[in-house]
């Protein structure tokens, strides 16, 4: 069954994202990982050292693993941060990047 059939949720209009130029829709109240996982993305950041791909893995902003860059704000907790309409998402290599 479709979780929000479930819950009896009746979420909003979806709003547009990017993800490395990538249009992503999202529901209101979502979070950047969920919005993401929704769209099929798993891993959005890699390792500083040998590059592994990373995306949510505690969910609750104590590990740090799901960090991306969001409207050129680099080190944010996908799983914390939530998506507002026209957000854009970048992945995030290492300690992440400085805007051009």
């Amino acid at each position: 069954m479709n979780p929000l059939e479930l819950a009896r949720a009746r979420p909003g209009e979806t709003c547009t994202v990017t993800l490395d130029g990538r249009s992503v829709e999202a529901l209101p109240g979502q979070t950047v990982a969920a919005a993401l996982w929704a769209a099929g993305v798993t891993a959005w950041r890699s390792t500083r050292g040998a590059g592994r791909p990373r995306g949510v893995f505690c969910g609750i902003g104590v590990c740090f693993d799901c960090l991306v860059t969001v409207n050129g704000r680099a080190n944010q907790r996908a799983c914390l941060v939530p998506v507002h309409p026209g957000d854009v998402i970048r992945t995030q290599e290492g300690t992440g990047r400085v805007d051009d």
